[in-house]
């Protein structure tokens, strides 16, 4: 199974990225997944959902540890026979 993991870490800086910031976008660039899209207001992964459960679960961790007083995440099961894949 495949998965992509949408999420958010805050308290917004719009002038420099806060520490949970940082640590959010180390965790999914040091993580075994296939992509990885690291963006002002929102990042994105996909992955084995092995590999995506446990960048979740240290992201979750580490960013919480490093400050973020919130995190919002979506989780969602991507590829062949998924229904809805594939019509952007």
């Amino acid at each position: 199974m495949r998965l992509r993991v949408e999420f958010t870490t805050e308290p917004f800086d719009l002038d420099e990225a806060p520490a949970h910031a940082v640590v959010a976008r180390e965790v999914v660039e040091a993580a075994e997944l296939d992509a990885v899209d690291v963006g002002p207001f929102g990042n994105t992964a996909e992955g084995g959902a092995d590999q995506v459960l446990t960048a979740v679960d240290a992201l979750l961790r580490r960013s919480l540890e490093a400050g973020a007083t919130r995190i919002s995440l979506q989780v969602n099961v991507v590829g062949a026979g998924v229904e809805g894949e594939g019509e952007r």
